[in-house]
């Protein structure tokens, strides 16, 4: 019998729609039941299967995505397969019966011939999937010249109109954001302002709009998955947490180059629905919302974005007095706003309904109804909270509450960096639900109770392995190199952002792990998987940044920081273990850069002059450290690495000591009681030390000289 083999998640729209329409259908269980073996597998939970059968998918059809329905022979070959199929034949296409059908006829018939085509493509992508590079380095150039094209590239498919790279359907890839933001920056220090300004611009009126569109919750926070129409309006509604942690951090971004309040707003807005609606008790991130929920309790089908859709009449209904303000700012209509677009609702799924979407400048309206913005954003903030309120007693979509590593790594990331970044907001400065208005530094317990839950409930303190996952317990599947990539980098920021010393400690134990079980010490780079596996036929060296950035782009960038941190030959190792990586994607890096925005920011970052330290000493307890790690925060500097010492801690002293003898000895020779000091390092020295934290921001704004240009 051949296996059928479907992949999809929790939280799949088209998963749900093909398990309702063909999985339920008596005649098609029948199909399966008499001609299949039938699989079913949580794309989440086993990463490294979905990668063997996708690839071989996308290799053969040009495209991908869930459901993924594979058919395979006995010894896991593939066959044939597709994404979703309709139950019957429609539109052009055939129907799941059929493909059924003509997959027992030719499996009876040929049987010989698919299992050998099966095998030549596995040969085929494996060869193709695992590169590798006898050089150890890129060739000089290759960086900046990646960097440059890349960016081109992206200002190529840049929209003017509606903002955001590309054309509908379409998605926040905050690694395209973090790409223009690292070429802007190189080229503001290199004196080319007129290409930073410009890049700067194409990248905030994105953000804006997909701030102001309804692929953000206006409501109750967070993003939706991606917007199916040109002008971010009508979205996928489902919530993924790999989303939410990214892209708080390029609002972060954004804010600490700008200082508009706008972007740490909505970097809040992100993170304070992560906290209310996606945290467990132990501090656990959830990792997805599904996009479909029950128009009503007890109800036999659920509908997209039900949970999260409008009519003119209950916006009307629950505001009373301040309504007509709201549906003007908001864009609602009594006959449903889903129109903007011809892609925004083609099969009228959502006619009568409103998504909420931003299309007018606050300034414009408040001056309209004769009020200051603030009593103005104020009625707005109470409007939302009283949907809200309304909001919260319709059926919640289903909340898939298991735990990744990886992506709640890319969570502790964005919760740590908050906690330094926003103290950079002006005092006093107002927010408006669903925004508490936290203190900064509580954003910081939140990233390292999460990082506490992984040690303690998903890592082995003995064999120093992580677990992928959790819900209730461990699942069986090991961590992956996404698990280790992502919690490292985490972990990293956790500790420049004010964390304990432990959270350093524990990155360094972690890539030495990630070494042993993933990296190709002959071929360099990193494998998706330990190989450990036999059933899983392909071990990848993934490089594309996608949805989510690649685990050896991720991992590159911790080497490069790890590598600024500690001295000597460990040191020396990190830097040519990134440069081994690099050297293997150089085609990738040269033909198709668009492809690897985050590995050619590594690509740079490794072949930077020299890399700027700053070094803050002094009592962590004292306000005026947690104020001069804000300061040494406070501007947008991919190319910075932050250092803090309580020499009062024995152990943090001990690790210097051992790993960087210079920092310690810095810390020895600036130790002074009831002061904060702070040092920035580059190019070998460093300057004279600063007391207090505008002295070192003024520092740190300073141009770079021509030498590191």
């Amino acid at each position: 019998m051949a296996i059928l083999f479907e992949v999809g998640y929790s939280t799949c729209h088209w998963c749900h729609v093909m398990e309702v329409e063909s999985f339920e259908d008596e005649a098609v269980a029948k199909l399966l039941n008499d001609w299949f073996v039938s699989i079913k597998v949580d794309r989440e939970e086993r990463p490294d299967v979905d990668k063997v059968y996708m690839s071989y998918v996308q290799a053969l059809y040009g495209g991908g995505g869930w459901p993924l329905s594979v058919f395979l022979s006995p010894d896991l070959k593939p066959l044939m397969g597709g994404t979703y199929f309709p139950p019957d034949d429609k539109y052009g296409r055939p129907g799941f019966k059929t493909i059924l059908r003509k997959l027992k006829e030719a499996w009876d018939s040929k049987r010989d011939m698919l299992i050998k085509r099966g095998s030549y493509a596995i040969e085929q992508l494996s060869e193709a999937m695992s590169a590798s590079s006898d050089s150890d380095k890129l060739p000089d150039g290759v960086p900046a010249d990646a960097l440059r094209l890349c960016s081109e590239q992206l200002s190529g498919s840049y929209d003017s109109k509606f903002g955001g790279f590309g054309s509908a359907p379409k998605f926040p890839r905050p690694v395209e954001i973090n790409l223009m933001l690292y070429h802007s920056k190189k080229l503001e220090d290199t004196g080319k302002l007129d290409g930073a300004n410009r890049i700067q611009k194409m990248v905030f009126f994105s953000l804006q709009c997909m701030a102001k569109g309804g692929m953000h919750d206006h409501i109750g926070g967070g993003f939706h998955r991606y917007s199916v129409d040109e002008c971010w309006h009508v979205p996928h509604f489902e919530k993924m947490l790999y989303d939410q942690g990214q892209l708080a951090n390029v609002y972060l971004d954004a804010f600490s180059i700008t200082k508009d309040t706008f972007y740490s707003y909505i970097s809040r807005d992100i993170l304070d629905y992560l906290r209310r609606d996606m945290i467990g008790p132990e501090g656990e991130i959830f990792s997805a919302e599904d996009a479909d929920s029950a128009e009503t309790e007890g109800a036999a089908r659920k509908k997209e974005g039900a949970f999260y859709i409008w009519t003119g009449k209950e916006v009307a209904d629950i505001l009373g007095e301040h309504a007509a303000l709201f549906e003007e700012h908001y864009y609602i209509k009594q006959s449903g706003n889903c129109n903007l677009s011809g892609m925004s609702d083609p099969h009228d799924e959502f006619k009568g309904k409103n998504v909420l979407i931003e299309r007018k400048e606050p300034s414009e309206l408040a001056s309209k109804y004769g009020m200051s913005i603030e009593t103005y954003q104020e009625i707005l903030g109470e409007c939302r909270h009283k949907l809200f309120e309304v909001r919260s007693r319709r059926p919640k979509p289903h909340l898939d509450d298991k735990v990744i590593v990886s992506w709640n790594g890319l969570a502790i990331s964005s919760f740590a960096r908050a906690s330094k970044i926003l103290k950079g907001e002006v005092e006093g400065t107002k927010f408006y639900f669903p925004v508490v208005g936290t203190e900064a530094k509580g954003y910081l317990r939140i990233a390292e109770k999460a990082a506490f839950f992984i040690w303690k409930q998903l890592y082995n303190v003995e064999t120093h392995r992580l677990h992928h996952s959790f819900r209730h317990s461990p699942s069986k599947a090991p961590a992956f190199l996404d698990d280790y990539a992502f919690l490292i980098s985490g972990l990293l920021d956790l500790y420049e952002f004010g964390g304990g010393i432990n959270w350093l400690l524990w990155a360094i134990e972690l890539q030495e792990t990630q070494d042993a079980l993933f990296l190709d010490r002959t071929g360099g780079g990193y494998f998706n998987n330990t190989g450990e596996d036999s059933s899983v036929l392909l071990r990848v060296k993934e490089d594309h940044d996608g949805a989510e950035p690649s685990g050896n782009s991720v991992s590159a960038i911790n080497l490069i920081r790890l590598a600024s941190m500690v001295a000597g030959s460990k040191a020396e190792h990190y830097k040519q273990n990134a440069e081994h990586l690099l050297a293997v994607f150089e085609r990738r890096l040269k033909d198709m850069a668009m492809a690897v925005p985050l590995m050619c920011c590594a690509a740079d970052m490794l072949h930077v002059p020299s890399r700027k330290q700053v070094v803050v000493v002094g009592e962590r307890t004292s306000g005026d450290f947690e104020n001069m790690l804000a300061a040494a925060h406070a501007l947008y500097d991919p190319n910075r690495t932050v250092i803090h010492i309580d020499p009062n801690n024995k152990e943090e002293m001990g690790f210097w000591e051992v790993n960087n003898s210079n920092v310690a000895l810095m810390a020895k020779n600036n130790f002074a009681v009831d002061k904060v000091v702070a040092l920035v390092c580059q190019n070998f020295t460093c300057s004279p030390p600063v007391t207090d934290h505008s002295s070192l921001e003024s520092l740190l704004s300073k141009k770079p000289s021509s030498s590191l240009t």
